[in-house]
């Protein structure tokens, strides 16, 4: 059984389907469509949210130094990716990349993996999103009854219709084509960079070096957190993160960090771009060096603005502005946040449907989701599925707690793939990279260090869940997947051709 359950699926067989006419995706993405599509889906809620709660919550005014540091720990998962990514040109991101070296059972862990982390976070920037825009039409006087918002106030049935009509509006676009989306993503971020850049431009005339005094707070010990409320790494060995000081800035990082998590799904698009090899590092570490300058900027142009005691948590660049008397800028800034998310929302759901396409491509999920549009040469079924579960996902729930398993998704995925790139560097040394992660293995066995570092900051209930998750997909992959496994079933011919007796053909 172990044979079967860690048999791997060589790259060129990876790359060989992907050139089957009905399972075949459109190349049209360049280096500037995955680099968009990577700042499109990191700039989200993070950099307009994040940055006032570890500030006042963590690090003061160094919480530009913790962007820094999360982005070198997010620098080291992206070469990781950036190799398998160009090396493993094919739909589904850590899923294929883990089947190529580490096996089936870990490639369907991961996809599994995968499918919540982009499900959950697709719905829950949906929801976001409706908050900024009724935010933004209570400002303009007009106030959307309480059961279509299907939140606080609602009386009986409560549907968040804003936040479904969304989704479904997105899934309507990917499924039109590769290019449109490429095309709405490069509108959409360009208008959420501007605001970004009027955010740093237009505050620093409002910077007064006062109030980066002190710039790393004096620390002191973080109030105990309930037994599952408390992070994993306190329960295990009795320690406990700090507000402030220099292990402030290390907690910090362990929040901001999320506000970097989207690079990955760069990955999950390497079959649909004209030259992978060379645009696939390209787009993912660009992005990620972009969206990190901009980070750290913002933190310290809104740092200077505001004395970091004194920042909102819930909108801290808008409220910034307001309270230097500029309101008119926070409305700016609601609407970058709410154009920005539409573009977060739209590539998750992107990366959702290129895994569930390649699982099903492989067999471990049903294949009747593997075939594309014959005119789009897109993966319509999934896309249409999904979209229309998630609508509803987003639509009747908040899912506010289940928010963090989005988090451990990423960073599971992470460790994965630095862990493949040590694996399959041994196991197929002949295979042509035209881009190598450096120092390996060191540097892969720091990512993942790293990587296990952030995970142990979370809730264990956050943990508790995710392995709640992993179990269901145990049942699955059982009972569906190793049984219907496409890899499985050419070895089995294989294997019964090698055995037949000779003479067989002639009777």
């Amino acid at each position: 059984m172990s044979s079967t359950l860690f048999r791997t699926k060589k790259v060129e067989q990876s790359i060989l389907d992907t050139e089957e006419p009905e399972h075949a995706l459109k190349k049209s993405l360049s280096a500037l469509d995955l680099t968009v599509f990577g700042v499109g889906v990191i700039i989200g809620t993070g950099i307009f949210v994040l940055t006032g709660k570890v500030a006042k919550e963590n690090a003061g005014p160094a919480v530009s130094l913790a962007f820094v540091v999360a982005g070198v720990v997010c620098a080291l998962a992206a070469l990781c990716y950036a190799e398998f990514a160009s090396t493993v040109p094919v739909a589904g991101s850590a899923y294929t990349f883990s089947y190529a070296s580490l096996g089936e059972l870990p490639a369907w862990t991961i996809g599994w993996d995968l499918v919540l982390e982009f499900a959950l976070g697709t719905a829950v920037v949906a929801v976001g999103w409706s908050g900024y825009i009724r935010s933004l039409l209570d400002n303009a006087g007009w106030h959307m009854p309480a059961s279509l918002s299907g939140r606080e106030g609602a009386t009986g049935f409560g549907f968040d219709i804003l936040a479904a009509a969304l989704v479904l509006v997105l899934t309507v676009i990917l499924v039109l084509g590769m290019k449109l989306s490429a095309r709405v993503t490069e509108v959409v971020v360009a208008i959420k960079v501007t605001v970004v850049l009027i955010v740093i431009i237009a505050g620093a005339f409002f910077v007064n070096s006062s109030n980066y005094k002190p710039f790393i707070p004096t620390a002191h010990a973080v109030e105990a957190a309930g037994t599952l409320k408390a992070p994993l790494i306190q329960l295990m060995f009795g320690w406990a993160p700090s507000n402030y000081g220099v292990m402030g800035i290390f907690t910090a990082a362990s929040v901001v960090f999320f506000a970097f998590i989207g690079f990955d799904v760069v990955a999950t698009a390497a079959e649909e771009t004209k030259n992978p090899q060379r645009d696939m590092p390209r787009g993912i570490l660009g992005s990620l060096f972009i969206c990190t300058v901009l980070y750290v900027a913002v933190a310290i142009v809104v740092t200077g603005m505001q004395h970091y005691s004194e920042l909102s948590v819930d909108a801290p660049l808008a409220d910034a502005f307001k309270a230097i008397g500029h309101p008119w800028y926070a409305g700016v800034i609601s609407f970058g946040a709410a154009v920005g998310l539409t573009t977060v929302c739209m590539i998750l759901l992107l990366g959702q449907t290129r895994v569930f396409f390649a699982m099903s491509r492989d067999g471990l999920l049903p294949r009747f989701f593997s075939r594309v549009h014959p005119r789009f040469k897109t993966p319509h079924r999934p896309t249409i599925l999904l979209g229309a579960v998630i609508a509803i996902l987003a639509g009747f729930t908040s899912l506010s707690e289940l928010a963090e398993l989005v988090n451990i998704g990423t960073l599971f995925a992470f460790v994965v793939v630095a862990i493949g790139v040590v694996i399959l560097r041994r196991t197929r040394p002949d295979l042509h990279r035209s881009f190598r992660t450096p120092w390996v293995p060191f540097l892969p066995i720091v990512s993942v260090l790293a990587t296990l570092w952030l995970m142990l900051n979370l809730p264990a209930e956050t943990w508790l869940r995710f392995a709640i998750w992993m179990v269901i997909g145990f049942f699955v992959y059982f009972l569906y997947g190793r049984s219907h496994s496409r890899l499985g079933r050419q070895q089995e011919t294989t294997v019964g051709q090698v055995l037949k007796p000779p003479g067989r053909d002639a009777e």
